[in-house]
């Protein structure tokens, strides 16, 4: 099955979270993610060698929230304050206790600048 897509908008300065519920079957139901690491990269372009962003279960950036099939994306307002860049793509995999990896979500991501700063 092929990732579903979705545009991300993250505002520069303001604390980013984005809750996203996996459902599948008929009728939908949420998709167990116990014992699952999730990680996403966003990059200038699918094939550019730089990482613009890095959020990985390891790392605090995404929150699994078990059997109720939630995926979190975090970042504080201080991280997205320090973004550089304005645009670029991402994708979302899911990695399974047995080393199976579903990639979920695939997408662009934009920055939308700040004007108010500290």
């Amino acid at each position: 099955m092929a990732a579903a897509k979705l545009k991300l908008v993250v505002e520069q300065g303001a604390t980013f979270e984005k809750v996203i519920t996996w459902k599948a079957g008929t009728p939908a139901v949420p998709v167990s993610l116990v014992g699952c690491t999730a990680r996403m990269h966003v990059r200038n372009e699918i094939s550019d060698p730089v990482t613009l962003l890095d959020l990985t279960t390891e790392n605090g950036g995404i929150t699994l929230g078990g059997a109720l099939g939630t995926i979190t994306l975090r970042l504080t307002a201080a991280a997205t304050a320090a973004l550089t860049w304005t645009a670029g793509v991402y994708d979302l995999e899911i990695v399974y206790s047995d080393g199976r990896v579903r990639r979920l979500l695939a997408g662009v991501v934009s920055i939308s600048p700040e004007v108010t700063r500290a």
